[in-house]
């Protein structure tokens, strides 16, 4: 059974960093693509950061690029997203997915989600 289960969040204050992480059981995370996507109250779920599969191709959103860092660990068969100089606007509920085929910020490539974990940017 396909799983992912993120943690890591919680409250932070403004410039502040949390590393959150995307464990999964089921298949192996090496070779899947997978995305980090946050969604705020109110607001649609967007796409923060990608990582490939065997090359380990990242990118980006303008608004976390520069401040936030994906990465991998095979041997754990875990993916990160470092998070540093926190904003408030950074503060939304934070999902990883993966998908075997198909990888990018676009959250419909993705086939498998986790149940996401809060993160909160507040002084």
């Amino acid at each position: 059974q396909v799983q992912l289960v993120e943690s890591g969040g919680g409250l932070v204050q403004p410039g502040g960093s949390l590393r959150l992480s995307c464990a999964a059981s089921g298949f192996r995370l090496d070779s899947y693509r997978i995305g980090w996507f946050r969604q705020a109250p109110g607001k649609e779920r967007e796409g923060v950061s990608y990582i490939g599969s065997s090359i380990g191709t990242t990118s980006y959103a303008d608004s976390v690029k520069g401040r936030f860092t994906i990465s991998r660990d095979n041997a754990k068969n875990t993916v990160y997203l470092q998070m540093n100089s926190l904003k408030p606007e950074d503060t939304a509920v934070y999902y990883c997915a993966a998908d075997p085929w198909r990888g990018g910020l676009l959250k419909g490539y993705y086939s498998y989600w986790g149940q996401g974990t809060q993160v909160t940017v507040s002084s």
